[in-house]
């Protein structure tokens, strides 16, 4: 069987549903591919900044990495502004989708939150408040959030930073993203079942 024939989904039959299911897991597992495809897209995208947004990912992930972070830190580093092209309003939030059923909820809920958390290094320059994060002052994240926009996000705009190349942070991709999805043991049990 190439395709279903259901027109619509409560039509369909078990084997048809049992061949989707196939072809999902498959394509579900092909997602690190995509991922590093949508990274290496970040290099001609927005301009303006002294490094693409594909360097800033690199610089941002390798801080990170050098900071002794763990492995879903530094995934987070490198994924954080994969949202940039398709959310340009909401990356934050995108990108924490994508990460969440992978990791720690505090690395989705800094990731969630870290465009917020950013505008207090430009916001005043531009018309944003740049204390909007201290709505959140008082999370038990918040410290986790301001250090990754502090030490890895903020910092990773400088052109003479010697970041590792995207093929030292595939097999740390690879392993995060190979994890059985919302696994309790991971994500924890307030993401798990939300």
């Amino acid at each position: 069987m190439a395709t279903a024939r259901f027109t619509q989904m409560i039509d369909g039959t078990f084997d048809e549903y049992q061949h989707i299911q196939q072809l999902e897991h498959e394509y579900v597992a092909a997602l690190p591919d995509r991922l590093l495809v949508a990274l290496r897209a970040l290099d001609s995208g927005l301009g303006g900044y002294p490094v693409t947004r594909f360097e800033h990912s690199l610089q941002s992930a390798t801080r990170a990495e050098r900071d002794g972070a763990d492995i879903d830190w530094i995934v987070a580093a490198l994924l954080h502004d994969i949202g940039d092209e398709l959310a340009p309003w909401n990356h934050s939030q995108l990108a924490a989708s994508i990460i969440r059923p992978y990791v720690r909820a505090e690395v989705t809920w800094v990731v969630n939150v870290h465009g917020i958390f950013q505008q207090h290094y430009y916001g005043h320059h531009v018309g944003l408040d740049p204390d909007a994060r201290e709505v959140y002052r008082g999370h038990r994240w918040f410290d986790s959030a301001e250090t990754f926009c502090l030490r890895w996000d903020q910092a990773a705009f400088d052109a003479s930073y010697r970041s590792e190349p995207l093929e030292h942070f595939e097999p740390m991709l690879r392993e995060v993203f190979a994890r059985p999805a919302f696994d309790p043991s991971i994500v924890g049990d307030e993401v798990a079942t939300s």
